[in-house]
């Protein structure tokens, strides 16, 4: 009985103390804020990390297929210049600096639609690894922007 009375004693203050020593609704609004915040700046440089651990490979795709273009850009009348080789058959290849739209083939002077040229799968792999660049690229400013916001946060509380 003494025991059970003793341990009903000890929960009642242990409730009042911690009622009386429990944080207001505000403290525990920034303290969660704060949490919040913290996991995101975490999720943001993980991203960070991770696109431009991606973009290193890319570059290094790039490096190997541009020396076989030139690059060629008439800034008077042109936004986006082009990766321009010419293969064996004639064939004059055109990557659009960006990766957008379609690649441009010429022989003899004409636009054609297509080729088997050998020229043409590199010049589509470039397309596709400078789309994925610039892609990359985009993904790493923004994340770096939301990760300079976390900061401010984090700084501010």
């Amino acid at each position: 009985m003494i025991n059970r009375f003793l341990f009903l004693n000890i929960i009642v203050c242990t409730c009042l103390f911690a009622a009386c020593n429990k944080p207001s609704r505000a403290e525990q609004y920034r303290a969660e804020k704060h949490i919040q915040d913290s996991i995101r700046l975490v999720e943001q440089q993980t991203s960070l990390a991770y696109y431009q651990s991606q973009l290193e490979p890319l570059m290094a795709q790039a490096d190997s297929l541009l020396p076989l273009f030139q690059y060629e850009k008439n800034e008077k009348y042109q936004d986006h210049g082009y990766y321009v080789t010419t293969s064996r058959s004639g064939l004059r290849i055109k990557v659009r600096d960006d990766g957008k739209e379609p690649i441009l083939i010429y022989k003899d002077g004409k636009r054609i639609e297509s080729s088997d040229d050998p020229m043409m799968e590199r010049a589509k792999h470039l397309q596709i690894v400078i789309s994925d660049i610039k892609e990359c690229e985009k993904r790493i400013a923004r994340t770096s922007l939301e990760v300079q916001k976390y900061e401010k946060r984090l700084q501010k509380q």
